[in-house]
């Protein structure tokens, strides 16, 4: 038989059960199953993370974090989320705002000036990768015209370069004697 895994009374156990009965997150409810097994029935973690469904060694950082830290060690945010995130998706909206208005009158944002003025904001060095991904997030794209139009026929445009030529030489040609006449 292991250690008995006691957690400390930072709430009480009708508070902890609201807070089960209100967690959405199946793993914030698991978290909050520890604490109360570890509460009302200390029992070394093994059993505990036996019964929960979980390693004991989640049962032992969890029941340590919240013995030092209180109800804050369970209620984090979670992964995912964007928590490295440099700026919020509304400050990253603003941001963009300048370059949405450029280029509204014409004029082309390139992810160079978008990159050294993200750099300014945030007043540290960032991957031009990051300038992308913020980019494609907001739906930005890169317009550049086509080589060639889609429907067109290379046959079609040879024979009227053919017959272009000879039509400009012939009006250079008379272009030419119109000046001599005069």
């Amino acid at each position: 038989m292991g250690q008995v895994t006691r957690a400390t009374e930072h709430l009480t156990i009708e508070e902890i059960d609201r807070r089960i009965k209100n967690s959405k997150e199946a793993w914030r409810i698991r978290r909050w199953m520890i604490i109360r097994n570890a509460l009302v029935s200390p029992q070394p973690a093994a059993e505990i993370a036996l019964r929960l469904g979980v390693a004991k060694q989640t049962v032992n950082n969890l029941i340590s974090e919240y013995n030092r830290n209180g109800p804050s060690a369970v209620e984090t945010p979670g992964k995912g989320q964007r928590q490295r995130a440099y700026l919020s998706l509304e400050e990253e909206r603003h941001f963009l705002e300048p370059f949405n208005e450029h280029s509204a009158k014409g004029q082309v944002p390139t992810v160079r000036e978008i990159h050294r003025a993200l750099e300014e904001r945030l007043a540290r060095p960032v991957t031009k990768s990051t300038v992308y991904r913020l980019l494609k997030r907001h739906r930005w794209r890169k317009v550049a015209p086509r080589p060639r139009h889609p429907q067109a026929d290379p046959s079609e445009q040879e024979a009227f370069n053919i017959t272009s030529r000879s039509k400009l030489k012939l009006y250079f040609h008379n272009v030419r004697l119109m000046t001599n006449a005069l």
